[in-house]
């Protein structure tokens, strides 16, 4: 069993960390800056002319196949990607992307919205979570009524991510009620221009997500993405698509913040001893270090099993759960390792403090992680004793 990188891994998981440290970190300062007085960290040319840098070094599309330009490295390459551009809070991902269940589109709707997410030309989001429907994607009530070749969407939509900044929305509504989600969901590809609206919805953290009203928005046939009453199937595709790696970034974030925790525990003196000398400082960083430790190999455990092609959803709800629960309590053991200073908005420590709790609510709570572990154990799909057997 051999658990060290191949050459190519550690090449492209250097550059990357390079990349960061010269291009992303100078940039924190400003970053929090601007949050304090509540602009965006980053706007959208800015990030554009750091994706269009990363591209003229190759990396362009860290997931996407070759034959749309992409890179197709792979699920264990891009959880270590991610670890590493996760050791800055700056919000910066890689170019040349595209949600996953565009693949499905036919050649039509490849031209006019695949390729152009995939170039950055045009912006999309995924809607499905509603106020009545969150973890229970069941239960949405958005409905799609056929007049003629065209259907008309009414209902809302809620914290969608991206939607205030998109051109185009994957829409999911309710064309069949008796069927509901068992054949009675289609998934609409409609333009900002058809008519839908979007509210900012203000929140903790950074994450800037949107509320979608559709008022007789009038869609025709050709933008339903795959089949009618086929969209919960494609629902399914997207949330499950790499639940792997939001733990992968963590454990970026989770390193970055225990290396502060360390340095300041060396420097900062009470009664005149650095509080390194202090056992309850030393049990933080020796608890954190294990749960890391854990962490990375929860996610590189999945993200191997989606190499393999397993069915690897059970291993990846293992590494959303315990990575949500464990990057909080760390964040928190080095905001109290930082006393007041940690408490401030001069670090980043209050800032990554309110971005990971998010990680314990999105693409699945904890409770939906823990209801889809034990149901896997209880009906014998998964074993405790893991892959090995």
């Amino acid at each position: 069993m051999d658990f060290s990188l191949t050459d190519e891994q550690r090449e492209v998981r250097d550059w990357v960390r390079t990349f960061v440290r010269k291009e992303i970190l100078p940039l924190e300062p400003e970053v929090l800056r601007r949050e304090r007085t509540g602009r965006p960290g980053l706007e959208p040319s800015e990030l554009r002319e750091l994706q269009l840098k990363a591209k003229e070094s190759g990396f362009w599309g860290v997931l996407t196949p070759e034959e749309y330009g992409g890179m197709n490295l792979g699920g264990v390459m891009a959880a270590l990607l991610e670890a590493e551009l996760g050791r800055s809070f700056v919000p910066f991902r890689f170019g040349g992307s595209a949600d996953n269940i565009l693949f499905f589109a036919n050649e039509e709707q490849k031209e006019t919205y695949l390729k152009p997410t995939i170039a950055g030309d045009r912006k999309s989001c995924f809607a499905i979570t509603e106020p009545g429907a969150g973890s229970d994607a069941r239960a949405i009530r958005t409905s799609a009524r056929q007049d003629g070749d065209d259907w008309i969407i009414n209902g809302e939509k809620t914290f969608i991510t991206g939607g205030n900044e998109a051109d185009f929305t994957m829409v999911f509504a309710v064309t069949d009620k008796e069927k509901g989600a068992n054949g009675g969901v289609t998934c609409f590809l409609v333009d900002r221009d058809a008519g839908w609206k979007s509210h900012p919805i203000d929140t903790m953290g950074e994450w800037g997500p949107a509320a979608l009203t559709f008022d007789n928005v009038r869609v025709p046939a050709r933008n339903i993405l795959g089949e009618v009453g086929r969209g919960f199937e494609l629902a399914m595709r997207w949330i499950g698509q790499g639940r792997y790696l939001l733990p992968a970034r963590a454990i970026g974030s989770c390193e970055r913040l225990l290396e502060m925790g360390i340095d300041y525990a060396r420097t900062r003196e009470t009664f005149g001893q650095p509080i390194a000398e202090r056992q309850a400082i030393q049990w933080m960083i020796a608890d954190s270090a294990v749960e890391i430790e854990a962490l990375r190999w929860l996610v590189l455990h999945a993200a191997w099993q989606v190499d393999q092609g397993m069915d690897s959803r059970q291993a990846q709800s293992m590494a959303k759960l315990y990575g949500g629960i464990k990057a909080n309590e760390i964040v928190d053991r080095v905001l109290q390792i930082h006393g007041g200073m940690g408490y401030t908005r001069e670090l980043p420590v209050e800032r990554w403090y309110r971005e990971l709790r998010l990680l314990r609510i999105y693409e699945g709570t904890d409770e939906i992680q823990r209801r889809t572990i034990a149901r896997n154990l209880l009906k014998g799909h998964a074993s405790v004793s893991g892959t090995l057997g």
